[in-house]
């Protein structure tokens, strides 16, 4: 029960309606207990000694009884209901939240097919078993209390004899819920890998299709089934053990009864109707004891499933603000940043990057230039406080970040990340997804900023169209150039431009860079690029690689020096006419 311990602050608020759950259950459960007493005192009183006067009476009596036994059984699932409903919502409401406080590292390696399961499947489990099993499962023992002191207090030697059977039911009942559980949690990390796949293929759907591996698709699918598939056969074949042996040893004990029960009749140590009520009461007993099966599968689904869900909810943060972290005032922020020595690596891996140093005054321009793995990209991460830094120290206007509420320090900084990401919303939404309180007019000027405004406008409802999935149904260069006019309306400190201008022809990029130079006043702009145009510009470019700085200056004295920056120049404009001020460059990259 360790796993709904821990489960415990999600539902105990809602305690009343556990309780008023039970109380409607076992008032149900105590009044199935008419029913054996009502045809003992039929047989004996009624029909033996044809006394028909009664009848009538009883006959309300039973239609009385059914309709309260009906009505608590309703009360008790209503309840259930409801509290099952509760405690879904709770969960499924900090498990979204935990997923929003969870770090870089963590979505480092998460899937997000395996993220979606817990979310549903996994938490369906939990409301079905909590809401409602968990009372059938007390009622069971509840049922087996009743009848068994009821069965005592009329004839405690055949009790005694029939139940002998009662303790096998039960062993083979908890044996088979050990045997069940694992195969429950390999069924839940199947179902998890085949979601995982097809969210996969869907999102990835244009790859697919264009290098035309629709079948290998359906192969790896097929694959990811099969497992699943196999789980469900194998956790089919442990019901396929247990259940006859348990439907053997139920009948057993009414077999008994039968034997012994007849022998008593005719030694008239029981009357006929006493028989009759043991006959029912015994599946009373016996019938819960036969589908605590039942009950165990649902336990154990929920129980696996709460293991799955307890998993994300435990999952450490690797990066948050610290007691009394230092919340930076807008109005006062000046984004003055600066790296210290600062080396980092990721899990298990070499550094990333190695004792980098540099200083970014207000306004300064710094740009970022190497190739795949040098550690441009981790510079910015650990600029956002992505990661926790190893060492070395990071500041912003002289505070180190580690010592800054972590949500005030990024909503400094404004990040166009390489890989677009837009969200399922108009235009306008995802404009203004930086600033909820971001008017129309402050949005179009963004968007003419990005030079977004033109094709804009051109759509058939403007700003307020509806864009696909992840920005389908837009270019490349469309989507970057939302994602920039997205980062320009948050009016940022400190901007960080990854590699932004990627997706676009050379034309627009210059647009866009000439509404960037208007922008960067004042604030502290950071520039990945792999275009030479983008950083040419920049006060101090920074060129890396392996994670190390081995370049460092402006342009023009960049390329006046042997080094990855002129080989790079040399590649990008060996066609280009030779500009008055630029030196002559020869092949082998000399002056």
């Amino acid at each position: 029960m360790e796993v709904f311990r821990q489960l415990k602050p999600y539902y105990w608020v809602e305690r009343k309606f556990i309780f008023a759950s039970i109380l409607c259950l076992a008032a149900a459960t105590a009044l199935g207990l008419v029913y054996p007493n009502l045809l003992r005192y039929l047989i004996d009183d009624v029909v033996k000694p044809q006394n028909w006067e009664p009848v009538p009476l009883l006959s309300l009596a039973v239609v009385f009884v059914v309709s309260l036994k009906g009505f608590m059984n309703f009360l008790s699932g209503f309840f259930g209901g409801r509290l099952g409903n509760r405690v879904a919502y709770r969960l499924r409401n900090a498990s979204y939240a935990k997923l929003q406080e969870l770090s870089y590292p963590y979505y480092d390696t998460a899937k997000t097919g395996d993220l979606m399961s817990r979310l549903t499947a996994d938490l369906e489990a939990i409301r079905q078993f909590i809401g409602f099993g968990f009372a059938q499962v007390l009622n069971v023992f509840l049922m087996i209390l009743f009848g068994g002191i009821m069965m005592l207090t009329m004839d405690w030697q055949l009790t005694l004899v029939t139940l002998v059977a009662i303790p096998f039911l039960a062993f083979t009942a908890v044996r088979f819920e050990k045997n069940i559980h694992p195969a429950f949690r390999e069924m839940r990390q199947a179902l998890s890998h085949m979601t995982t796949a097809v969210q996969e293929n869907i999102t990835g759907v244009r790859t697919v299709k264009s290098f035309a591996r629709e079948s290998h698709e359906v192969e790896k699918f097929s694959a990811r089934s099969a497992e699943y598939q196999t789980n469900q056969v194998g956790a089919a074949t442990i019901w396929a053990r247990y259940f006859p042996l348990m439907e053997l040893l139920a009948n057993v004990s009414v077999v008994i009864l039968l034997i012994f029960g007849g022998m008593r009749v005719i030694d008239q140590h029981l009357t006929l109707g006493e028989l009759v009520a043991f006959f029912s009461l015994i599946w009373y007993i016996i019938g819960p004891m036969w589908g605590i099966g039942f009950h165990i599968n649902n336990y154990t689904q929920s129980k696996a499933s709460g293991e799955r869900v307890l998993e994300l909810l435990n999952q450490f943060v690797h990066v948050k603000s610290v007691p009394d972290a230092v919340v930076l005032d807008k109005d006062h922020v000046k984004g003055h940043v600066r790296f210290e020595n600062v080396t980092f690596n990721y899990a298990d891996k070499e550094p990333a990057v190695v004792d980098i140093s540099f200083d970014a005054p207000p306004g300064t321009v710094i740009g970022l230039l190497g190739g795949t793995g040098s550690g441009k990209s981790t510079i910015i991460q650990l600029l956002m406080h992505a990661y926790n830094v190893k060492q070395g120290k990071i500041s912003v206007d002289g505070l180190d970040i580690r010592q800054l509420d972590v949500h005030s320090l990024r909503s400094q900084i404004a990040t166009v990340f390489q890989e677009t990401f837009l969200f399922s919303a108009s235009i306008r939404d995802n404009i203004a997804y930086a600033d909820k309180d971001a008017t129309i007019e402050e949005i179009e000027r963004a968007a003419k900023l990005a030079k977004a405004h033109d094709f804009i406008m051109e759509l058939p409802l403007g700003y307020d169209t509806l864009v696909g999935e992840r920005g389908m149904g837009l270019s490349g260069g469309q989507k970057q150039r939302i994602a920039i006019a997205r980062a320009l309306i948050r009016n940022p400190h400190i901007l960080v431009l990854d590699d932004a201008t990627s997706a676009v022809d050379m034309e627009t990029e210059h647009e866009i860079q000439a509404g960037f130079k208007e922008l960067m006043k004042g604030r502290t702009t950071f520039i990945i690029a792999h275009r030479i145009s983008s950083l040419k510009d920049a006060d101090e470019i920074l060129v890396l690689d392996k994670g190390r700085i081995v370049q460092r200056g402006k342009h023009a004295s960049l390329i006046r020096q042997s080094g990855p920056y002129r080989d790079v120049y040399n590649i990008q404009y060996a066609d280009r006419p030779q500009q008055d001020d630029e030196p002559a460059l020869g092949k082998g990259g000399t002056a």
